[in-house]
């Protein structure tokens, strides 16, 4: 059976594998001697920094495996740099009904920021565009309600 693969960005990619890599070469040793510290100073029944410790412990482990499968399961894709069509890693420039711009990046779900304009392929919004191109208009059943946006813009860098 073949691993199933995500869909994400080059930077986005990076930015998990270089948070993967902290875990395993500076927290990882950082909380095994914090554990050795701890235990030195005796009962570990009621040894508060001992029991911090552990805790801390299995939560990076936990995000070590997570990040591990994250990053094998990965499928780099690089964003469009041309072309009118929408598609995974477009950047894009919407207008709304009052004219309002907006400017979103489609990327994967491990990597939406809406605050930074990233928005995952599987938000309501990226499902919609996907496949569009510039100058159709284009109806998003979103949490606040359907609004309507027109493709001004894709497939430009991203500042």
């Amino acid at each position: 059976m073949a691993v199933p693969r995500t869909p994400m960005t080059r930077q986005g990619y990076e930015r998990l594998r270089d948070e993967l890599e902290r875990l395993k070469r500076v927290e990882r040793p950082s909380i095994t001697k914090a554990i050795a510290e701890a235990r030195a100073h005796g009962d570990l029944s009621e040894n508060a920094e001992y029991h911090a410790a552990r805790e801390k412990q299995s939560f990076i482990e936990g995000r070590i495996g997570d990040l591990e499968a994250k990053v094998g399961g990965a499928e780099v894709i690089e964003p469009p740099t041309g072309g009118d069509r929408v598609t995974f890693g477009s950047t894009v420039l919407l207008a709304d009904d009052a004219g309002k711009e907006y400017r979103y990046q489609i990327v994967g779900s491990d990597e939406n920021d809406a605050t930074k304009g990233l928005i995952s392929v599987l938000a309501p919004l990226a499902r919609t565009l996907i496949g569009k191109s510039v100058g159709d208009t284009v109806t998003a059943q979103l949490p606040g309600g359907k609004k309507t946006f027109e493709i001004l813009k894709a497939n430009f860098p991203r500042e």
